[in-house]
């Protein structure tokens, strides 16, 4: 178990519901603040609720699923399971690159499915304050930002918090659960 997935589960821990315990410091904590998985694609940093992430995994062989959406890059076999994975580059229209020791596979709940998320790097969790979340309302109506939550900061950086499960849209999801099954 890496670091980054300790701090996942201690993080899971931290922010599953409390019972009976409704003084304790850290329901103030939960209600307050979120945990984000944080990781970069490009020179931008995002983040997605550290409850949404089941695991990251290094880079492992992607099954080519033929006449797929273009950033959609397979499925993998992870324990049995079949999980399709998307790099993240070509679902925000980012330049492709080649994937390096770095580049992680962030597997996510998304809509009740597993989901791989390929990405340049993961970073770190973070607890970011609820108040210091900022909505995207404001974007431009050319930028789509219907997968942001918010924008937030952790010390001099910001951070791009996704919203996983609009990421995909219902259709793109009827999509991908068709291809699995071809």
């Amino acid at each position: 178990m890496t670091a980054i997935d300790e701090k996942i589960e201690v993080a899971k821990e931290r922010d599953a519901p409390l019972q009976n315990r409704r003084s304790d410091k850290n329901a103030e904590i939960k209600q307050d603040h979120r945990q984000y998985v944080t990781f970069v694609i490009g020179a931008e940093t995002y983040g997605v609720e550290v409850l949404n992430v089941q695991e990251i995994i290094g880079m492992m062989q992607i099954i080519h699923v033929p006449n797929t959406m273009n950033f959609m890059k397979g499925v993998i076999n992870l324990r049995g399971s079949v999980v399709p994975v998307i790099d993240m580059r070509l679902k925000f229209t980012m330049e492709e690159r080649s994937y390096d020791a770095f580049t992680v596979i962030i597997i996510v709940e998304v809509k009740k499915r597993m989901i791989g998320m390929i990405v340049d790097a993961v970073s770190d969790v973070v607890i970011i304050p609820v108040k210091t979340i900022q909505n995207t309302l404001h974007f431009s109506s050319k930028i789509e930002t219907d997968f942001i939550k918010g924008i937030g900061q952790v010390e001099e950086k910001m951070v791009i918090i996704l919203d996983v499960d609009r990421i995909l849209t219902t259709e793109q999801i009827d999509e991908i659960d068709r291809e699995k099954i071809a």
